[in-house]
């Protein structure tokens, strides 16, 4: 996150004593990425935030792969996900890599018995149904529909959910999620021409110690293993921290849509990169005001990328048959482009109410045993006359 954030109380200088009413010393935890070089924030916490006091066996939740190398053009039907209590369980992986995993999860119930971190990944939470607030041990984010939550790795958190009505698309990162390079200047800030600002972030706010002990259970994903580990201080003791590395919000609604005479191609949609893969929103918008422009996208290769389409809201008006919910794959290799008829009949339409989010792989994508059970097989075959 290239902007700087305080919150709580914090020494006036890095890595000196900070005593607490006491007396005592607070503990300061450097919290970075990229070994020493990434962003990074400093944690202060009440107690040590290395007690750890039981463990339990872990647990192996690595999808299975169904299609390992696959040149089919797909469709998803993500609303066909089974909804389950359970936040972890109710995460589902449907396409992977070896630099991203892309899910959904309907989960019915908030995180209260246990913690959650994801020690392996960045993850970026795009809030189809549901409100609520994400609580971290650097505070809180409430949250609504159409928000993205970018939660950086080893970021130990709970989802709190107002409703049982919950829909979320999930992409996990190896690598950290950034703002594209393009909008940012070489001091980090937003550029005149970004379609978003740092006005629209929603940054940690609320925090709330805990100086509390006992056994507090925190479920980490490594490895494509769930372990289990109790510590024995709430995890949420921080006091204060500041820097650049923390999790934040940020509205697809906020995103300011570029548009120009002719088509433009999708990167001008960007929203988030990293270097094996980008984030895109599609967003209500004017669309080309040449005279003779054609408002569908042409037909083109993929040849360096599998895309992948969520589609949140509105029609998506070079698809046939496409819904909210629905996931569609078009793998590297072969053509896509619109359905028959929807080329000619974009001609004089002048605004598209469409919302969805792109995601745009450097490598191919697996599809898991969960992503077949929700298919539409004959999804290949649309564009057929």
């Amino acid at each position: 996150m290239p902007l700087y954030h305080q919150l709580g109380k914090i020494p006036k200088k890095r890595h000196v004593q900070f005593r607490k009413p006491d007396g005592k010393l607070y503990y300061e935890e450097l919290f970075g990425t990229i070994g020493f070089d990434g962003m990074s924030s400093l944690l202060y916490h009440i107690h040590r935030p290395t007690q750890i006091s039981a463990l339990k066996a872990p647990k192996n939740i690595s999808p299975k792969i169904a299609v390992a190398k696959n040149i089919q053009s797909r469709k998803l039907i993500g609303g066909n996900i089974t909804p389950q209590k359970d936040y972890l369980e109710a995460r589902q992986i449907l396409l992977i890599n070896s630099d991203l995993s892309i899910g959904m999860a309907a989960p019915q119930d908030s995180i209260r018995s246990y913690f959650y971190k994801n020690a392996d990944a960045d993850e970026l939470l795009f809030i189809h149904h549901g409100k609520g607030i994400l609580k971290t041990f650097m505070g809180e984010i409430p949250f609504e529909p159409g928000d993205y939550l970018l939660i950086p790795r080893g970021v130990i958190h709970q989802l709190e959910f107002e409703g049982r009505d919950n829909r979320i698309l999930i992409v996990e990162s190896h690598q950290p999620i950034y703002s594209p390079k393009r909008y940012r200047n070489d001091f980090g800030q937003l550029l005149e021409h970004s379609p978003f600002c740092e006005r629209d972030y929603k940054l940690p706010q609320k925090l709330s110690p805990q100086d509390q002990k006992g056994s507090f259970w925190i479920k980490i994903k490594k490895e494509g293993m769930l372990h289990e580990v109790a510590y024995q201080t709430h995890p949420f003791d921080v006091v204060g921290w500041d820097g650049y590395n923390f999790p934040y919000g940020f509205s697809i609604h906020n995103f300011e849509p570029i548009t120009g005479r002719i088509h433009l191609p999708p990167p001008i949609h960007q929203t988030f990169e990293t270097s094996t893969f980008v984030v895109c929103s599609f967003c209500p918008r004017l669309y080309d005001y040449h005279p003779q422009s054609i408002p569908a996208p042409y037909h083109h290769s993929n040849i360096d990328s599998d895309e992948v389409l969520y589609s949140v809201e509105g029609n998506f008006m070079s698809r046939n048959d496409i819904a909210p919910g629905h996931i569609s794959l078009h793998p590297a290799g072969i053509p896509h482009g619109p359905h028959p008829g929807t080329y000619e009949a974009s001609i004089g339409q002048k605004e598209t109410r469409e919302l969805a989010v792109m995601v745009d792989t450097f490598k191919p994508l697996q599809l898991t045993e969960t992503a077949l059970k929700i298919q539409d097989e004959n999804y290949y075959s649309s564009w057929t006359s």
